[in-house]
């Protein structure tokens, strides 16, 4: 530890404890990483504004969860040699998702598509950590219900088996009586 010191120091360890260590903190520090996806979502040129709000819909719940999104426009035939439409296109909806997300890459065309990349404005760290948290309670909220289930058909079995108790009961009783009959 200090070889410097005079007299030098040296702390013994768990050598098996110190490499568990070591795995515990890799793993947190791989938990705790945040990876963006690149989702993909299409245009054609020619789209209607309720298709086109909707799949801005997609692009924006992409954004807010935190991943990438590419944006590609495909053009067919004549659209291919006026790709201005396009790209006013891409144009339009990265000024209406603003407020999630920025442009990562300008629109650009590549063959026959036109494609854009935008990028989250948030850290996807929260958005998981919400997940996990929803996920935690409706797994919690299953369990209830199976307990639920499993209480409940434990309580059935339980009167099944008094009810045949009972009745074994009985049958020995109604035995003994008609053996005590036929004695007399």
């Amino acid at each position: 530890m200090a070889p410097t010191a005079k007299p030098p120091v040296a702390k013994l360890i768990d050598y098996g404890k110190y490499k568990y260590n070591e795995k515990i903190k890799a793993r947190e520090a791989r938990r705790n990483q945040s990876t963006a996806e690149i989702k993909e979502i299409r245009f054609r040129l020619k789209i209607d504004d309720h298709d086109f709000d909707v799949k801005k819909g997609h692009v924006l719940r992409f954004l807010n969860g935190g991943d990438k999104v590419k944006v590609t426009i495909m053009l067919r035939g004549r659209e291919q040699s006026r790709p201005i439409g396009g790209v006013e296109l891409l144009r339009r909806l990265a000024d209406e998702v603003s407020e999630s997300g920025t442009i990562e890459f300008a629109p650009k065309q590549e063959g026959r598509n036109i494609i854009m990349t935008l990028a989250p404005k948030g850290k996807k760290i929260h958005t998981q950590s919400e997940q996990r948290r929803r996920g935690a309670e409706s797994r919690a909220e299953r369990q209830a219900r199976q307990a639920a289930r499993l209480a409940a058909k434990q309580g059935t079995q339980d009167a099944a088996a008094v009810a045949a108790q009972a009745s074994v009961e009985s049958d020995q009783n109604h035995k003994e009586g008609s053996n005590a009959e036929d004695e007399n």
